[in-house]
């Protein structure tokens, strides 16, 4: 006698096909970002090997050795080593910024499983490249930052790629809870690099790179062979956008898909940039500029990432400076850094689609890592949607590079300091945001008197 069908295949059965390949691309893209992030996080676990207080770590000098920088890794084991530790992060940083305005201009017009899984592969490369220079016995500077010059370069493929994907599948809605539970990529790639690093890295700190470059490689390889672009190519139904009809509905002024005020949120057509010919295909490089509110998350977005890189390249080597942890016990207890990032982000999110208000949230919350949604201005067009998130994300990428150097720079006089420059970033941030949140506000206050108005009507 046959048992009946298992419960969770019953289950699986029930779902529809769309829901299968909406789940697939969210949990794909999920691991590609997060290992990105992977391979970044090494950088800031080694330091504190590759510069450390050899006598504290209970490390005796050889007989006939009397420098106390004897365990040191030439050339960090001078007395400059923290302006060398920003060098590194800024050729990454400088670099991933500059690519990052061209990559999503590419990002738009290339095949897009081929452009982000040769990405990950070449930074998998690059990444197992910085580890080798452990087993080559490589002691000069300019090695090191050639290939995070060449690292960041290949990175940028990565955010614009999966945002466009993510955006090619679900387009815009009420989904700050899903998007929140799916940007904790960030955190996650992060938590994963630091622990991964940490196994390694007071024995054969190589390791702790090719490791995680392995690991982006193969994750580049899977990209290769199962991302899917478009709902259109597995016979799947497109995301559902507001038609312009939609938009002249009276009672759309009470319901829009994001769960705001449309008369209060969106700009006549006049006021969005129009592409000559140009209906949902790949817009410029100064029409994303000219939408509205583009400039300004982008400005702040570039101070919001000044204090989250400092924390992500240096907050591991504080540890150890400040409370004398060893390199691993230090990297683990960052990890708390991103646990509060994973967090944080979904109660962004919940909070943001119970307000309808992006701006709003990401001031008061300070997680200003990457704005939700897309402008009505984009009709639904995820391939614009690449060039606008590189312009963002590239403008943060030079606070992200501005971090690291001042906390190299300003360390020596006092680690009070740093944070005192972290504060001013994150103030700098919020009232950069003002304009947005002002308008945000006035929307709620309108969508407020026309509902009371209709009622008592």
């Amino acid at each position: 006698m046959r048992s009946s069908l298992a419960p969770g295949i019953r289950l699986l059965r029930a779902l529809p096909r769309d829901s299968w390949y909406r789940g697939l691309t969210l949990v794909l893209t999920f691991l590609f970002y997060a290992s990105f992030h992977l391979s970044r996080k090494p950088i800031s676990i080694v330091k504190s090997e590759l510069h450390t207080n050899c006598s504290a770590q209970g490390r005796g000098a050889p007989n006939g050795t009397n420098s106390s920088t004897w365990c040191d890794w030439a050339p960090f084991d001078q007395d400059n080593y923290k302006e060398l530790f920003g060098a590194l992060d800024n050729a990454f940083l400088v670099a991933y910024a500059i690519g990052m305005f061209i990559s999503g201009i590419f990002g738009e017009r290339l095949p897009l499983r081929y452009y982000l899984s040769g990405g990950m592969v070449l930074s998998g490369l690059f990444t197992s490249l910085f580890g080798l220079a452990y087993f080559w016995k490589i002691h000069v500077l300019w090695y090191y930052v050639l290939i995070q010059i060449f690292n960041g370069l290949v990175q940028t493929t990565g955010w614009p790629s999966v945002v466009t994907c993510v955006g090619n599948w679900f387009g815009k809605g009420k989904r700050g809870l899903i998007m929140g539970i799916w940007n904790s990529h960030t955190s996650v790639g992060n938590i994963l690099g630091s622990l991964i690093a940490g196994v390694w890295v007071s024995s054969a700190w190589g390791l702790s790179f090719i490791v995680p470059g392995i690991i982006i490689a193969i994750m580049g390889i899977v990209c290769l062979l199962f991302l899917v672009e478009y709902p259109e190519d597995v016979d799947c139904s497109p995301p559902q956008h507001h038609t312009e009809s939609e938009e002249k509905d009276p009672e759309a002024t009470f319901s829009t898909d994001d769960g705001s005020c449309i008369r209060e949120n969106t700009l006549d057509s006049s006021e969005c940039p129009k592409e000559p010919g140009e209906e949902l295909e790949a817009i410029s490089f100064l029409g994303a500029l000219r939408i509205p509110g583009v400039v300004e998350f982008s400005l702040c977005l570039l101070f919001a990432k000044l204090v989250s890189y400092t924390f992500l390249y240096w907050l591991p080597l504080y540890i150890v400076n400040v409370a004398h942890f060893s390199a691993k016990e230090a990297g683990d207890m960052s990890t708390l850094f991103d646990v509060g990032g994973i967090l944080g982000g979904i109660l962004a999110g919940l909070v943001s689609d119970y307000t309808g208000s992006r701006a709003t949230t990401c001031c008061v919350m300070l997680i200003l890592a990457a704005p939700m949604g897309t402008h009505e201005c984009l009709k639904g067009n995820a391939k614009a949607l690449s060039t606008v998130t590189a312009i963002i994300d590239g403008t943060g990428s030079i606070g992200a590079a501005l971090g690291p150097l001042l906390a190299g720079l300003i360390s020596p006089t006092g680690w009070n300091n740093v944070f005192y420059m972290l504060i001013t970033a994150d103030i700098l941030a919020c009232l950069l945001l003002s304009r947005v949140v002002y308008k945000e506000m006035k929307g709620w206050c309108g969508c407020y008197t026309r509902k009371r108005g209709f009622k008592e009507f």
